[in-house]
């Protein structure tokens, strides 16, 4: 079982920067594929991005290239997303969620790969 905590949500404007932190509780995190995905009003869940088990391959939504990072702790049990130049089509609910298996996994960018989800914080960027 995996248990997944999202924080660093809020309200910014645009051309701000936000980091998001996902805290896992299990042992399972240092082996679990990564990702983060957002759900802005009216439209169909996305992922944003999607890292592997050792933090050494990522995988990024065109519409964030360049701007977003994904990174892990594996230390912390901690995956983080550093957000830049953030525009008001940012704005969405942004969950972590973990695809655990009993190897290390790789990166995965379908949410039907997952299958422990955090809560998910609201991140809200005013023009």
């Amino acid at each position: 079982q995996v248990q997944l905590a999202e924080s660093g949500g809020g309200l910014v404007q645009a051309g701000s920067s936000l980091r998001l932190s996902c805290v896992a509780s299990g042992r399972a995190f240092s082996t679990a594929g990564m990702g983060w995905f957002r759900r802005a009003p009216g439209k169909e869940r996305e992922c944003v991005a999607a890292i592997d088990w050792s933090g050494k391959n990522t995988d990024y939504a065109d519409s964030v290239k360049g701007r977003f990072t994904i990174s892990r702790d594996n230390a912390k049990s901690t995956v983080y997303l550093q957000m830049n130049s953030l525009q008001p089509e940012d704005t969405a609910v942004y969950s972590c969620a973990a695809v655990v298996k009993p190897y290390p996994t790789t990166l995965y960018s379908h949410s039907s790969s997952y299958n422990y989800w955090g809560q998910g914080t609201q991140v809200t960027v005013s023009s």
